[in-house]
């Protein structure tokens, strides 16, 4: 399993926004060249991130910025926004398993509690961790 590459490419886009702002017009043409990805890419991501209330995007050549104070915005709010992975569904569960089976009949009852309990530890992870957190992560790297 691997969580999208659109998880990351949020959180670059993000942070080009506030290392740059006042300095450049963050336009997705501009994060596209930071990225190293076709803008039509960034362009669909801001989309979702402009629906979930993270940016603010302007038409044009107006660009783009954080909507709210980069300590409010959370990489759960960034992973929740651009992944769209159900509540309890990180893991996807294959459909059949042969009831017949005494592995297959069971499966569920013996994974699904753990396989929850690795998704909310994980979403803890991301709810404990800022974007203002990686901006001063940045700093210190610059």
């Amino acid at each position: 399993m691997q969580i999208s590459s659109r998880f990351t490419i949020a959180i670059h886009m993000l942070a080009c926004m506030e290392a740059f702002k006042g300095e450049y017009k963050v336009t997705s043409e501009f994060l596209a060249s930071s990225i190293n990805v076709n803008p039509v890419i960034i362009r669909r991501i801001l989309s979702q991130l402009r629906d979930a209330g993270i940016v603010e995007v302007r038409r044009g050549t107006g660009g783009a910025a954080p909507a709210k104070p980069l300590q409010e915005i959370t990489l759960l709010d960034v992973y929740r926004a651009v992944d769209c992975v159900e509540e309890k569904a990180l893991f996807h569960f294959h459909e059949n398993p042969n009831m017949s089976c005494p592995v297959g009949r069971n499966i569920h009852n013996i994974l699904d509690d753990k396989l929850l309990r690795a998704q909310e530890a994980m979403e803890w992870e991301l709810q404990a961790v800022t974007l203002a957190d990686l901006m001063a992560d940045l700093e210190r790297c610059l």
